[in-house]
């Protein structure tokens, strides 16, 4: 089911990820995305991922919750691992003209499947965890030295968070307007790949006509309510760093530094 998808979705809680400023859990989500990529070696990827597992356990959300989130990408993660598996060096396994699978090209598969799903898992958990609200706050803190180039942070920051958060509001409309088709007798399942997709027709039309109508219902109820922007603002909620950022960062500092001493010290994959 489409609705089953998680991407975008806020779980509220009280755990120690949802009680860190948001500020702190974007930069250190990219933190840990660099740290990911700069892993290159099955020793330092497990490390990068027994934390990323350990954050996802902090939040106190069901691991199933997780698993819905990668639906979006399951394709991409299945395509990206066949792919790789045909790149690779060392000793052939199999061979057929010029398509060749070797041991090389297995690992990377591995490599980049490892990857793929430890960065989703680490990325939702900043949508779960983080209110509305406070990632606009946060996303405009962050981007507050572009306002020397007179771009309008206040409105990217919106704009980005607007469109994070309509995610699940559209799979779910996605959903309704998919099950009202096949009520009427629409067969979405049958077929090959040309006749699913020229099924999905009916389906897209309303989906962007439902889109926009929410986007003028939007729009037309914060100019309602008299928004101009972030010029003259103020928060009722106001963000700040605490202990628990400063722990969280200090944590990461020594995940990373065991990161570059695996690399060091552990060949990396071929």
């Amino acid at each position: 089911m489409v609705r089953d998808i998680t991407l975008g979705q806020f779980l509220p809680g009280h755990s120690f990820i949802h009680k860190m400023d948001a500020r702190a859990k974007i930069l250190l989500l990219m933190a840990i995305v660099v740290f990911i990529f700069v892993a290159g070696n099955y020793v330092s990827l497990l490390m990068m991922t027994i934390v990323s597992l350990l954050i996802v356990l902090m939040t106190r959300i069901k691991f199933r919750m997780y698993l819905k989130s990668m639906k979006v990408i399951l394709f991409v993660i299945i395509f990206t691992g066949l792919i790789n598996v045909f790149y690779g060096s060392g000793e052939v396994l199999w061979e057929w003209q010029f398509i060749r699978i070797t041991w090389g090209g297995i690992h990377n598969a591995i490599f980049v499947i490892i990857r793929i799903i430890t960065l989703v898992m680490v990325s939702s958990v900043l949508t779960f965890t983080t209110s509305p609200s406070d990632l606009t706050d946060a996303i405009e803190r962050l981007l507050k030295p572009l306002k020397i180039f007179h771009v309008k942070v206040h409105e990217i920051a919106m704009m980005m968070t607007i469109a994070l958060r309509f995610i699940p509001v559209l799979l779910e409309e996605t959903d309704k307007i998919m099950n009202a088709q096949k009520a009427r007798g629409a067969d979405m399942e049958s077929g090959g790949i040309i006749r699913r997709v020229k099924a999905l027709m009916p389906v897209l039309i309303p989906l962007f006509v439902s889109s926009f109508r929410r986007a003028n219902d939007l729009a037309m109820a914060m100019e309602c309510r008299c928004y101009n922007g972030g010029n003259g603002r103020t928060r009722m909620k106001v963000l700040h760093f605490s202990w628990r950022d400063l722990a969280a960062a200090i944590f990461l500092l020594l995940t990373f530094a065991g990161v570059i001493v695996c690399n060091i010290f552990v060949p990396a994959v071929m």
